[in-house]
C-alpha cells in the first residue's frame, strides 16, 4: 500500500483526512515542519499534501514553504499537493512554481480532494514505470559495457566471437570510446577469466621506465634495483595483458615486444634467463597505425603480429541513441553514489546531448554527468548542469538549413530506437517511404 503523507496543523481536519483516506493509503500525519521531515525521510511517501501555514507560523507561509523546499530537494518524485486558504492563491501560485504538483483551496471537499490525490498518485506510478522501463532500456550486451546502438552491438558480437580463442586484438577507436572496457569484457567471458588482467598505458610511462615495468628486473640491474621485480607481462601470466597506446611504443622497445609476442619468452633487464610466459594480449591505440609505419614510426613486423583480429570502437556521435542510454546509466550511478534523487534529462538536455559533437566520446560524456550530478538543483538535469548551453554567438552562427537537418537526424535517430532498427516501421512512425528514409541515412552517414 502507498503512503500518503497529510501536514495539517488543524487536529480536526488532520483527523477527518486520515479517516477518508484510510481505506486506499497508508496515512501518516504531522502537525509541524520537524515531524513532516522525519515522516518523509522515514517513508518516502508517493504524495504529500501539505497546509503551507505550520507553526510557529499558521498566519503565514514561511514554514510551509520550508518543507516544500526540503520534499523537492530530498524526494524530487514526490507529488506535493498543496493546501492553501481562499485569500492566498499567491502562495499556492508560488508553490506550484517551485515544483508542488497541484494545489487546492481550503474548505476541503473530502470528494474533490480525493480526486486530485488520486491523480497525483497515478502521475507517480506512471512516472515510477518510465523510470523502471528507462532502466531496463539500458542494455548490457556484455558485462561493463552499456549499449543499445546496432554499431556496439556489431562490436559486441565480434568481442563474443573473438574471446574463446588466443587471438592477439587490436583495438582500434578515439580517445574515451571504451577500449580498455572491451578488453576487459574479451578477458571476462575467455577461458583466461580466472586469470589476472593487466592492463599498462605505453603513452603514460616515461620511455626511460617503460622496459622495466614491462619485462621486470633483477636486484643490481640499475641503481635503484634493490629487489628481483617482476613485469607487467610476468604478472599477466595465465591470463591477458592488455597494452593500450601500442601506437606510443617506443621504436628501440618494439623488437623486444616483437621476440616476446613471437616466441612468448622474456629476458628481465639485468638478467640472462628466458622466462616462458603463457598470456593473451590485447592491444589498443587512438592512432593512425599504417601514417605511423609510413612515417617510420612503427614496426610493419610488429602490427602483423598484435593484429590478428581488429575490432573498430566508432565514436559515440556515429553510435545512433547510445547517447541518452549512457547518460541514464552515468545518472543512475553517479544518484547512487552521491545519494542524489535526480529523476532524468530535461528536454533541453537530452536535445543538447544529441547536438553536442563529444570530442571525448564516452569518457567525456560521463564527466560531466557525472559533474551535473554533483551540481544540478533537480529535479531534473538540464542543459546548463551539463555545461552544453550554446552561446548566444553560437546559437545565432547556426543557418536554418543546420537546425533543419540536425532535427531531422535527431528526428531518424529517434525513430530508428523506437522501431528497433527495423526500416519499415521506423518510416511509417515517420509518416515518410521507406526509400525517402534510406535517402537520409546515408544523407547524414547513419547505419542500421
Amino acid at each position: 500500500m502507498e503512503s500518503l503523507l497529510i501536514v495539517e496543523d488543524d487536529p480536526g481536519l488532520q483527523s477527518q483526512l486520515k479517516w477518508s483516506f484510510a481505506e486506499k493509503y497508508k496515512v501518516l500525519t504531522a502537525g509541524d515542519r520537524e515531524e513532516a521531515i522525519a515522516l518523509l525521510k522515514k517513508n518516502q511517501p508517493a504524495v504529500v499534501t501539505l497546509d503551507l501555514g505550520l507553526p510557529p507560523d499558521p498566519g503565514g507561509a514561511s514554514e510551509g514553504f520550508a518543507v516544500l523546499e526540503e520534499i523537492l530537494r530530498s524526494s524530487p518524485s514526490t507529488k506535493v499537493i498543496v493546501i492553501t486558504g481562499n485569500d492566498t492563491v499567491d502562495n499556492a501560485v508560488r508553490a506550484v512554481g517551485m515544483g508542488a504538483y497541484d494545489f487546492y483551496q481550503k474548505p476541503v471537499d473530502p470528494d474533490m480532494l480525493a480526486f486530485v490525490v488520486e491523480r497525483a498518485f497515478r502521475l507517480h506510478e506512471l512516472e515510477e514505470e518510465n523510470r523502471k522501463l528507462a532502466r531496463m532500456h539500458i542494455n548490457h550486451p556484455l558485462d561493463g559495457v552499456i549499449a543499445s546502438s546496432p554499431q556496439m552491438h556489431e562490436v559486441c558480437r565480434l568481442v563474443e566471437q573473438l574471446a574463446p580463442t588466443d587471438l592477439s586484438v587490436l583495438l582500434l577507436g578515439e580517445s574515451g570510446t571504451g577500449k580498455e572496457v572491451i578488453a576487459r569484457a574479451i578477458h571476462e567471458i575467455s577461458p583466461r577469466r580466472k586469470g589476472p588482467f593487466v592492463a599498462i598505458n605505453a603513452a603514460a610511462i616515461p620511455e626511460n621506465l617503460l622496459e622495466a615495468e614491462l619485462f621486470g628486473y633483477e636486484k643490481g640491474a640499475f641503481t635503484d634495483a634493490a629487489k628481483q621485480t617482476k613485469g607487467k607481462i610476468e604478472m599477466a601470466a595465465e591470463g591477458t595483458l592488455f597494452l593500450d597506446e601500442i601506437g606510443d611504443m617506443p621504436m628501440n622497445l618494439q623488437p623486444k615486444i616483437l621476440r616476446f609476442l613471437q616466441e612468448r619468452v622474456i629476458e628481465r633487464i639485468g638478467g640472462r634467463k628466458e622466462i616462458a610466459v603463457d598470456v593473451r594480449v590485447i592491444c589498443a591505440t587512438h592512432q593512425d597505425i599504417e601514417r605511423l609505419i609510413a612515417e617510420g614510426r612503427f614496426r610493419q613486423d610488429l602490427l602483423f603480429r598484435i593484429n590478428e583480429a581488429t575490432i573498430k570502437l566508432p565514436p559515440l556521435r556515429e553510435r545512433t541513441g547510445d547517447i541518452p542510454v549512457l547518460a541514464r546509466a552515468f545518472l543512475h550511478r553517479y544518484n547512487q553514489e552521491m545519494k542524489r534523487n535526480l529523476l532524468d534529462f530535461s528536454d533541453s538536455a537530452l536535445t543538447a546531448m544529441a547536438a553536442y559533437d563529444w570530442p571525448g566520446n564516452v569518457r567525456e560524456l560521463q564527466g560531466r554527468v557525472k559533474t551535473a550530478v554533483a551540481l544540478a538543483k533537480g529535479p531534473k538535469v538540464n542543459a546548463q548542469d551539463l555545461r552544453l548551453v550554446a552561446t548566444e554567438t553560437e546559437q545565432q552562427l547556426k543557418t536554418l538549413r543546420e537546425v533543419r537537418e540536425t532535427a531531422e537526424r535527431e528526428a531518424v535517430i529517434s525513430a530508428l530506437n523506437e522501431a528497433g532498427g527495423k526500416i519499415a516501421k521506423a518510416a511509417e512512425i515517420l509518416a515518410i517511404t521507406r526509400p525517402t528514409l534510406y535517402s537520409l541515412l546515408s544523407k547524414y552517414g547513419l547505419k542500421v
